[in-house]
């Protein structure tokens, strides 16, 4: 009787206690000192979120500055206005007003 006490221990997927400690241990160990570990996925996710949300802003930009150079090539009073605004220009007669 004492014998089959002894074979009947505990036992999960065919592994004993002690083996099954050791073996969740070398596994957590894995996933938190690893160079793959939980903390840098997490930032590397992170980083890649803020990344993606920078590309689609300057996608968009792309787009509002491309519509605003077809514009200023397709119309010549565009470009005046827009040569007046920016850099200060003006025709012979006329005087320029700067109000900050």
């Amino acid at each position: 009787m004492f014998n089959d006490t002894v074979k009947t221990k505990r036992r999960f997927w065919g592994l004993k206690g002690l083996q099954v400690i050791i073996l969740l241990f070398v596994v957590g160990m894995l996933f938190l000192c690893s160079d793959s570990n939980i903390k840098k996925r997490i930032e590397s996710d992170r980083e890649i979120k803020s990344l993606k949300n920078q590309i689609e802003f300057y996608r968009k930009k792309t787009e509002a500055d491309k519509a605003k150079l077809y514009e200023l090539q397709s119309d010549k009073d565009n470009l005046e206005k827009f040569a007046r605004e920016n850099y200060l220009m003006k025709k012979e007669n006329e005087e320029v007003f700067v109000i900050e």
